[in-house]
């Protein structure tokens, strides 16, 4: 609980620093801190390095540096990791992105969500379910398509904090716990 308070603050300040840079100042960051997040997530070592007490904050930035040239970060990114590098913070970087992602989306009017079906569905029925729903809630969705043969049919929603579980799975868990209770 305590990682996400930190990384909405941090994510909240570098936000508010980027909202009077200007809009493309805030794309820009939010797509640095996605690919610094994308390469902490495909190096456990770096998260380990970056977690350990052992190593002390000079030899982190030093890592940060290298990690920061192969990313090719702005000034302000680079200031932001170092305070952060500072802090002991950097273990935070992916929360950190998400929660910038989230101040970013909400700006923007974007909603993200998740479609989960039992098969692959075709572009054209995904482009359909988009549009109506897009209609329906009256914003900008950013869907994910997912494919989970163990719901059986049907399709599971979630939009933001609302689940839709309209799975044939669903229904026959409500359906066994119906008869359980003799109705």
């Amino acid at each position: 609980m305590t990682g996400n308070v930190v990384a909405r603050r941090y994510a909240k300040a570098l936000f508010a620093f980027g909202e009077k840079k200007g809009p493309a100042e805030l794309e820009a960051y939010g797509k640095e801190l996605s690919q610094l997040a994308g390469v902490l997530a495909g190096s456990p070592d770096a998260m380990r390095f970056f977690k350990s007490p052992v190593f002390s904050t000079d030899e982190k930035k030093a890592v940060l540096g290298k990690l920061l040239e192969s990313v090719a970060v702005s000034p302000s990114m680079k200031n932001f990791c170092d305070l952060l590098a500072d802090k002991n913070r950097l273990p935070f970087l992916p929360d950190i992105a998400d929660a910038f992602g989230k101040l970013l989306d909400a700006l923007k009017g974007v909603v993200r969500g998740r479609v989960v079906t039992a098969v692959e569905l075709p572009e054209a029925r995904r482009t359909d379910i988009k549009s109506k729903l897009e209609k329906q809630a009256g914003k900008q969705l950013v869907l994910d398509y997912a494919v989970d043969p163990g719901i059986l049919g049907g399709v599971v929603l979630k939009v933001g904090d609302k689940v839709l579980d309209a799975s044939l799975r669903a229904q026959l868990d409500i359906l066994k716990e119906t008869i359980k209770r003799g109705e």
